[in-house]
């Protein structure tokens, strides 16, 4: 069975997943998981571990770039080890590679440490892009989220006598954001 796997970092990428699910569905894949979420979190890629699941002998997972999938060389290593063990195969469309063959695997291992060797060239350009301009003053980083809360998550620990948790559920700030928020507010 070929088994499709689709995935943005976002739900803004309509279009790119739009574009994804027209390529799978042309290469034949007879199921296909999609979900939106950053390949960071690999703790909530949820569908791609259904996909993984989904496999049997024989079956072939089609995605439709490398970076729809993996997120380093390791990470790519590891999920082909997996398909390995449920002797299934890897094909990569926009590469041209399929795991099926011997040069299939040298390539996507190469290919691999290039993409990753990319990725760490362009962290590196922004962690500098940051550096100077925060020496310009220019870069002053994220608001915090929960300052603009605080108020309201001290009234309703003080006033309204709610817990922590309770209030941070309220306002829409994590456990430990609320906790800090009001230790600096001395409530």
């Amino acid at each position: 069975m070929i088994v499709g796997y689709a995935r943005t970092s976002t739900t803004e990428q309509k279009a790119g997943l739009e574009a994804q699910l027209r390529d799978l569905s042309a290469t034949g894949c007879e199921r296909i998981f999609k979900e939106e979420v950053s390949s960071v979190d690999t703790d909530k890629r949820v569908e791609l571990e259904a996909a993984l699941g989904f496999l049997r002998e024989g079956d072939v997972l089609v995605v439709t770039k490398l970076d729809r999938l993996a997120r380093s060389v390791k990470h790519l290593l590891e999920l082909t080890e997996r398909l390995d063990a449920k002797k299934a195969s890897l094909r990569i469309l926009g590469m041209g590679i399929d795991t099926g063959t011997p040069n299939g695997r040298l390539m996507l291992t190469i290919l691999g440490g290039i993409a990753q060797f990319e990725r760490e060239i362009m962290l590196e350009r922004q962690r500098e892009g940051i550096a100077k301009a925060k020496a310009e003053g220019k870069y002053r980083g994220r608001k915090p989220t929960g300052e603009d809360k605080a108020e309201e998550l001290r009234r309703l620990v003080t006033v309204e006598g709610l817990g922590a948790t309770e209030a941070a559920k309220r306002v829409g700030v994590g456990r430990a954001t609320a906790y800090r928020l009001l230790q600096r507010q001395g409530a």
